[in-house]
């Protein structure tokens, strides 16, 4: 059937069937804690994008779209309480934002049938869709960002890094050792020295660890960070005067809340993206007309734009666009949690479709398939103006070391399957 003909097809059956139930997406969000800079704008764009949908469109497909949020406070307990108290509701995917969440949530998920989309964080080798069924990683993972993050310093310094020294400062969780494993491999690859440093939960007291960095010196820092530690991360650089242009972290280390604080000191920063920057988009301005100046924005309406807020927007937009792969693969608009895993496993996004969405650049073009539910692992690379309160693009959305990532991923992903019994699938 072409896509035309599915189309009339899918429009007939919403004509003639029974009235629908809502499309269910939860949202694991953390409006609380030390973390929850980063977890309000993220929600809020997650939220607006639904309502943009359900007032504009009339939802996806003709059905209405609800999100279900609740509050984990970036605790993992309470993060498995969420899933719990709402995957009966209909759940078509979870996105919990949270690395600690997604590692108890992937048996659950798969047992129950339910997607979980970790969108650049989570458990990297989730990626090989032949052992991880139901978990979706793309654009980027993990692994991508810290060869990002490599590449870039290789396309810096001309191509050569041996000798050099590079200090991780991470946050000391399973989120922040993501990826220590990748940077030791690049480390034996390209013959720079790594340094590891952990800033322990939440990241406030750091002064043994950039006290260190005073003494040895090392010729660039990246950092793995969120919350408050980025904050003070950010601060604590600039209190040594170490060079913020040799400073670059993670796209969970890159928004405004964490430069801010520093002043003019921050200027230079780099972080890592796989998003656009800013409202320059002709989404905003259907956001502005039918979510904020209705009244309908999930927050106050004043992170639109922001980096956070962006990530969020573009998360659902991701979920959204599965639903209608879903619904075109299965001709039915009332899609449960097995059918949207198909349209996730299906996914493409072109820069067509982006444009068509009104978002184009915003993101890179990838596609998902059985075996790669990572996407192309397209990395960018933004700097901080502090006069000009903006972050803008100093590398565009780039390749990664694919040949050292996919060996790593092929690895864990095969002890995983061998440790729980999980037989591969797309054979």
């Amino acid at each position: 059937m072409n896509k035309k003909l599915a189309t009339l097809a899918l429009g007939a059956v919403m004509a003639a069937g029974p009235v629908m139930a809502d499309l269910v997406f939860p949202s694991l969000s953390y409006r609380t804690g030390p973390y929850a800079a980063g977890g309000i704008p993220f929600a809020d764009g997650y939220a607006d994008y639904f309502t943009l949908l359900n007032e504009r469109d009339g939802g996806i497909g003709g059905v209405p779209a609800r999100v279900l949020e609740c509050e984990t406070g970036y605790n993992t307990e309470k993060g498995v309480e969420c899933y719990e108290s709402t995957k009966g509701e209909g759940a078509l995917v979870y996105q919990p934002l949270s690395t600690g969440i997604t590692y108890q949530l992937i048996p659950k998920v798969t047992a129950d049938g339910i997607p979980l989309h970790t969108m650049g964080y989570g458990r990297t080798s989730a990626a090989n869709g032949k052992v991880f069924s139901h978990v979706f990683n793309y654009p980027a993972n993990y692994w991508n960002g810290a060869s990002g993050a490599i590449n870039y310093l290789l396309d810096s310094n001309g191509g050569d890094l041996s000798g050099k020294k590079i200090a991780l400062v991470y946050h000391n969780s399973a989120y922040g050792k993501e990826p220590i494993r990748t940077l030791e491999t690049l480390a034996e690859k390209h013959g720079y020295d790594l340094t590891l440093l952990p800033v322990d939960h939440p990241g406030q007291e750091q002064k043994s660890q950039w006290l260190q960095i005073r003494r040895e010196k090392p010729d660039f820092v990246i950092m793995w960070g969120w919350g408050v530690m980025n904050q003070v991360a950010v601060q604590e650089a600039a209190n040594i005067r170490f060079p913020m242009e040799n400073f670059i972290g993670v796209w969970w280390s890159g928004a405004e809340f964490d430069v801010q604080p520093a002043g003019e000191k921050a200027t230079g920063y780099k972080a890592l993206t796989f998003t656009g920057l800013g409202d320059d988009y002709p989404v905003y301005e259907d956001l502005q007309k039918y979510v904020v100046d209705s009244g309908k924005a999930a927050g106050a309406g004043d992170q639109l734009g922001t980096v956070q807020y962006n990530r969020g927007l573009y998360a659902a937009m991701l979920a959204a666009e599965a639903v209608k792969t879903a619904q075109e693969m299965h001709g039915t608009a009332d899609i449960d949690a097995s059918m949207m895993r198909d349209g996730m496993e299906a996914l493409e996004i072109t820069n067509a479709k982006m444009e068509a969405l009104g978002m184009a650049g915003f993101g890179p073009e990838f596609s998902v398939s059985c075996d790669n539910h990572g996407g192309p692992g397209l990395v960018g690379v933004v700097q901080w103006d502090a006069a000009a309160g903006t972050w803008n693009p100093v590398q565009d959305f780039k390749p990664t070391d694919v040949e050292v990532i996919n060996a790593l991923i092929e690895e864990d992903s095969a002890a995983y399957a061998a440790e729980n019994n999980i037989s591969q699938r797309c054979e």
